[in-house]
């Protein structure tokens, strides 16, 4: 197995970058030696780059590599030709620049990976329902909804300021931070509590964690599919239903819904039109890819492993997606 390092190649980026501004040869399949990923920082994406990266460089005998940075820094090295697959877009967390690039010809949507998604603010259920198991009474009987929350800060304390609680948002570099700042401010919840942004997902998940342990109140941004949610007991406060000219306003509805897409530079169909039609093929859903991230959360797996013992339980699954002699060729050697 000849797969690559999942990490950042940055003189590999700079080599396809060069081939792109050479000209005519860019669009050629042999030209393109590398098939690089977009990896935007959340484990979910990572399964599904090192899912169908395994089968790339297993099924189609190419190299692969993948890329990391913000959402809008990889869009970009999508649009421009960096990268060439995103495993994960998740589509209204940017919507502008998402149909911009669409409708440029930039990129191409390819499929839907997983459309059954939730997103917003999450409690640990212990803190509306308790837990008698671990001896925890409620902490917020009374807690439905986000609005809400400003009058609870006692019941999630913010470490640094005991004069208010703490919302746990999403980095300051993801899509999703503008809009949980903007919820923020339109429930006007900077009355009684503090936002505070972490500096990574890894950030967030060993926040969330100290305080369930502890059986601490804590509230902040997460989403499903992840190993957490399917880990950890959590409850999504409500808001109003999702209504678009209200979300635009003020973001005062639930999330919309969000289609999470596969998409690829638009060369690359000239590039790796075999590749290409495996991935308009690729579709999972939030319940499979969980299951992937429980691996990691349970065992302790890394991604590249998370993802070759999907494959080899999901094998009717993935193989529904290729050529039979492609996909035989993948079976042979996870073996």
């Amino acid at each position: 197995m000849k797969k690559k390092s999942l990490g950042t190649s940055v003189s590999l980026v700079a080599a396809i970058a060069l081939l792109s501004a050479c000209g005519d040869g860019a669009d050629s399949a042999n030209e393109l030696s590398v098939i690089t990923f977009a990896d935007a920082g959340w484990e979910s994406i990572r399964i599904h780059n090192a899912i169908a990266q395994t089968i790339i460089e297993e099924g189609y005998e190419m190299d692969t590599d993948t890329t990391m940075g913000s959402t809008a820094a990889t869009v970009q090295g999508l649009r421009d030709g960096d990268i060439n697959v995103y495993m994960e877009v998740w589509t209204d967390n940017i919507r502008d620049l998402y149909d911009e690039s669409i409708e440029s010809g930039d990129i191409i949507e390819v499929s839907t990976n997983f459309d059954d998604n939730v997103q917003g603010l999450y409690v640990p259920t212990y803190v509306i329902e308790g837990d008698e198991e671990r001896g925890i009474e409620p902490l917020a009987p009374d807690l439905r909804r986000v609005d809400q929350l400003v009058d609870y800060p006692d019941v999630f304390p913010d470490p640094e300021d005991s004069s208010k609680g703490r919302v746990l948002n999403a980095p300051s570099d993801w899509a999703i931070y503008d809009d949980i700042s903007t919820k923020f401010e339109t429930y006007e919840l900077g009355e009684t509590f503090n936002l505070f942004a972490p500096g990574s997902d890894s950030g967030m998940v060993t926040d969330l964690v100290r305080a369930y342990d502890a059986g601490e109140g804590w509230v902040g941004y997460y989403w499903e599919p992840t190993g957490i949610t399917a880990k950890y007991d959590l409850t999504l406060l409500e808001e109003d239903e999702y209504n678009q000219d209200q979300w635009e306003e003020d973001r005062s509805t639930e999330f919309p819904p969000n289609d999470v897409t596969v998409a690829v530079n638009q060369h690359l169909p000239d590039q790796a039109p075999d590749v290409v039609e495996f991935l308009e093929n690729y579709e999972t859903s939030s319940a499979l890819t969980e299951e992937a991230l429980l691996y990691m959360e349970e065992d302790g797996l890394t991604e590249e492993e998370a993802a070759m013992r999907w494959l080899e339980e999901h094998e009717d699954v993935w193989t529904s997606w290729l050529p039979e002699d492609i996909a035989e060729k993948v079976v042979n050697a996870i073996k």
